[in-house]
């Protein structure tokens, strides 16, 4: 499957660092780890804010999904895989501060 060879491919050139932000520039693919689920984030400029793309899958069998959030300054999202009760989710937060991205661990809990 050619989409999941790239994300495979991207997976292995970058990485977050789970205790602080990293700023993320336009176009540039940015690998993120929840968990079992991994994946890629890229974000483009356009007229009415910044699109956020993140493509996900579970392993090498599991199909990807595709998640896109159009962010105004000051807003986030939360990419999140649960776990079972009294287990904190995995998480990463995307937020737009002005005209920068950040992706950061989100301390998210049950």
């Amino acid at each position: 499957m050619i989409i999941h060879r790239s994300i495979l491919a991207t997976l292995a050139f970058a990485a977050i660092g789970a205790a602080h932000a990293d700023e993320l520039r336009p176009v540039e693919g940015r690998s993120i780890n929840l968990g079992e689920v991994s994946g890629v984030v890229y974000y483009t400029v356009e007229r009415d804010g910044f699109r956020i793309v993140a493509t996900l899958a579970q392993g090498e069998a599991g199909s990807p999904v595709r998640i896109e959030a159009l962010l105004a300054p000051g807003q986030s999202v939360v990419l999140c895989v649960p776990h079972k009760v009294g287990v904190a989710p995995d998480a990463v937060e995307i937020r737009r501060r002005g005209d920068r991205i950040l992706v950061q661990a989100a301390p998210i809990t049950n």
